[in-house]
């Protein structure tokens, strides 16, 4: 367990923390001597629930992590549920690529409202937000992109969602006088999850070998320890402000992805070859055809057309100066991923 700062023992309230970020987030949080309080939509619900807890198990400090059951779609309550709190961590969002669009931006626009509206009537004195590089967009491609850029074109409702919901998100801080700051993450790998995300979903596939040739779509990328350190590191260092790019391992394709696991894990059947965007025609075929038997789209002519319009060079310089992070190699983000779906 990581040394306890003086006067870590404050009260962060986290949403969302039954996923993969949020999940991360409380042990960090608990291994650094804070109090967490961390809401699910579902306490009944042991997926939701059971490994949260068991991180306050492993480092037995059960008494300082308590969860309620609230759903950020729903504007009651929050208020009094974040008073008293020193910091709000605002995590919770719908990530997938096949749930109703409805849902995801709702989840993403309406739920910021409810919980920025309810951290300026709770008075809390400073808010974290996660975002996502979808925020930033992969464009104008052969640049690197920072916190000062945009998502311009929008293919996904994910990126919809993230993008507007972080625009209201400042707006909210703006009209409030919320000490705002967010994080944007990449692509998140690593293990400790439930419900595999897209980031990671591909794998089981991957380590299967059913992508004979994989397409060189860019990804940038982080370990999800790196994405919980840095929404601590943003709270704790007063001088942090605004965006904050955390995907160190900039201008990774899923190719690169897959030929890594091979070198790392030679048993696996995954695949070092890639097939060039002049013949990605042949993987939206496939992947229409594959559709026609009950698998999920995830190569559609919009989404290919989307992945290459730009590129995975982003910069996380500012991460790393102002928040001093060290990160996570890219074979430990492949190894730690594997691991997870190899138990």
């Amino acid at each position: 367990m990581a040394e306890v700062k003086p006067g870590s023992s404050k009260s962060i309230f986290v949403t969302g923390v039954n996923g993969h970020v949020g999940n991360h987030i409380v042990r960090d949080l608990l291994e650094h001597g804070y109090n967490v309080i961390g809401s699910v939509r579902d306490l009944n619900d042991p997926s939701k629930v059971d490994h949260v807890r068991q991180h306050a198990l492993d480092l037995n400090c059960e008494d300082r992590l308590k969860l309620v059951e609230a759903d950020v779609l729903d504007a009651d309550g929050w208020s009094e549920a974040i008073l008293g709190c020193d910091a709000l961590f605002h995590t919770a969002t719908v990530y997938s690529n096949s749930d109703k669009a409805e849902i995801i931006i709702d989840t993403a626009v309406k739920g910021t409202t409810h919980l920025l509206s309810a951290a300026h009537e709770a008075k809390i004195p400073r808010v974290i937000y996660t975002s996502s590089v979808a925020a930033i967009g992969s464009t104008p491609k052969g640049r690197e992109k920072t916190e000062d850029d945009w998502q311009t074109g929008s293919y996904s409702p994910y990126t919809v969602a993230k993008t507007e919901s972080e625009k209201r998100a400042w707006e909210l801080a703006k009209q409030f006088g919320i000490d705002l700051r967010v994080i944007n993450p990449g692509g998140v790998l690593g293990g400790g999850f439930v419900k595999p995300t897209p980031s990671i979903d591909y794998f089981p596939d991957a380590i299967a070998g059913k992508f004979p040739v994989v397409p060189k779509i860019p990804i940038p990328i982080v370990h999800v320890r790196d994405v919980a350190k840095a929404h601590r590191l943003a709270y704790e260092i007063d001088e942090a402000e605004g965006r904050f790019i955390v995907a160190p391992h900039k201008n990774k394709t899923i190719a690169e992805v897959c030929k890594a696991i091979k070198n790392q894990y030679p048993h696996t059947k995954a695949s070092r070859r890639a097939i060039p965007r002049s013949l990605m025609f042949i993987v939206v075929f496939q992947d229409w055809l594959m559709g026609l038997f009950g698998a999920q789209r995830r190569m559609t002519r919009k989404a290919v057309k989307g992945y290459f319009e730009g590129d995975a060079d982003f910069s996380s310089k500012k991460a790393s100066d102002v928040l001093g992070i060290e990160w996570e190699s890219f074979e430990t983000c492949i190894q730690d991923t594997v691991e997870e779906f190899l138990q």
